[in-house]
């Protein structure tokens, strides 16, 4: 089994107020074979899940159940939502507002579960810690950082199940002095990295791409401490960073930088995954598509006034006594970059949240060969494209009661 790739940077909140919500990144080694790409993962209770299978998976019974349209919710899907009984959703990193997390934060404060007879309880929590208890079904949907997070951390028999994905590229990358030497992540032969942890996968499929492996062409050097300021001035060649948190810092402190981002090397990413257990998935098909049509809703609105939502955050952040340190301009500056980038990353025509299997079928294979994924992981299960794909209409709408 390969080595948990963590990277706390989420714990830079303490001192910045400028964090990535969900910040885990870590390397995998379920073995199995990969799903057909493209085709609508059945997460299994039962034994066989295969995609082919003629019964009935939860998402086809939501799509198929009376449900959800401009004019309200029938009365048996709402009496579906309320056998599903108190839901919990555990966030990333506090109430930030960033991706996965805002938009269920604004569905609980608008009163959006309420109005698809979902009771459900919204706690801050951090993304790492969120797997044994959704794998455990005490808390029902939480904020993952990435896929390649939440496959990673599927173990002990837990099955988890991605069924909204925000972000369609990573949002994480690498920065190198500006007027130094190296111009393009090749110049990173031998050259040291500072890392919180360990370099993110992402970073290392980059590397990867330019010729470089891990543990062999370029040194990884711990550095302490959260402040990237502090980081630079360190013998370092590169940093890894979230272009939703140190960039920020470092323009506020004038300190320039060149910027080697994977998402623009084509290496597949995301981020902002919304992710439930396959117990509970099977047993409330229309509670999960509910959720995440609420959840949906909310993006919508967090998309459309991206101040109103980071004061909504913030609220909600000071309101559960700031524990972290975070700013109100430090979750400004976050939600600007990420909301952008969940919107560029949506293609056209389509509503945010839609999970595309051939998308992670691929990111696995890249990283499998980078060496991020040491035995290639199944994602057999591991996945649904229907039911975020359900709570919107052909224009891409969130379809939700009027009034």
């Amino acid at each position: 089994m390969s080595r948990a790739r963590i990277r706390p940077l989420v714990l830079a909140a303490a001192a910045t107020g400028l964090v990535l919500s969900a910040c885990g990144s870590s390397k995998g080694s379920s073995a199995g074979t990969t799903a057909a790409a493209g085709t609508t993962a059945v997460a299994a209770a039962s034994t066989t899940a295969a995609a082919s299978a003629t019964t009935a998976s939860p998402a086809t019974t939501a799509a198929a159940a009376p449900g959800v349209t401009t004019d309200g919710i029938s009365a048996d899907r709402c009496a579906a939502n309320r056998k599903a009984g108190k839901i919990t959703y555990l966030s990333g990193f506090d109430f930030a507002a960033t991706a996965s997390i805002v938009e269920v934060v604004i569905a609980k404060e608008k009163g959006y579960f309420d109005k698809m007879c979902l009771d459900v309880d919204v706690k801050a929590s951090f993304s790492t810690a969120n797997y044994p208890l959704v794998g455990a079904n005490t808390a029902q949907f939480a904020s993952a950082g990435s896929y390649v997070e939440m496959l990673d951390n599927a173990k002990d028999g837990a099955k988890f199940v991605a069924v909204a994905v925000d972000g369609k590229v990573g949002v994480t990358a690498l920065l190198v002095r500006a007027e130094g030497p190296i111009q393009t992540p090749a110049d990173l032969k031998g050259k040291k990295i500072g890392v919180k942890g360990a370099l993110g996968p992402a970073e290392v499929a980059l590397l990867n791409k330019y010729g470089l492996k891990e543990g062999k062409d370029y040194d990884e050097v711990s550095l302490e401490g959260f402040d990237p300021k502090q980081h630079w001035a360190q013998p370092i060649d590169a940093l890894p960073v979230y272009k939703s948190n140190e960039p920020g810092q470092l323009d506020a402190a004038g300190i320039k930088y060149r910027m080697f981002d994977p998402a623009t090397e084509g290496i597949p990413g995301n981020f902002g995954v919304i992710y439930t257990n396959a117990q509970f998935y099977a047993a409330n098909p229309t509670a999960v598509q509910d959720f995440l049509r609420a959840s949906m809703k909310g993006m919508a609105d967090a998309q459309a006034d991206p101040a109103a939502a980071v004061k909504l955050s913030f609220a909600k952040i000071t309101a559960g006594g700031n524990k972290n340190f975070l700013s109100e301009a430090g979750e400004s500056y976050r939600w600007n970059v990420e909301s952008k980038i969940v919107k560029d990353s949506t293609p056209a025509g389509e509503g945010i949240g839609l999970v595309h299997g051939a998308e992670l079928s691929k990111l696995v294979d890249v990283y499998t060969a980078a060496g991020v994924f040491k035995t290639k992981p199944s994602l057999d299960g591991t996945y649904d494209e229907a039911l975020v794909k359900g709570v919107y209409d052909a224009s891409g709408a969130v379809i939700w009661p009027k009034g």
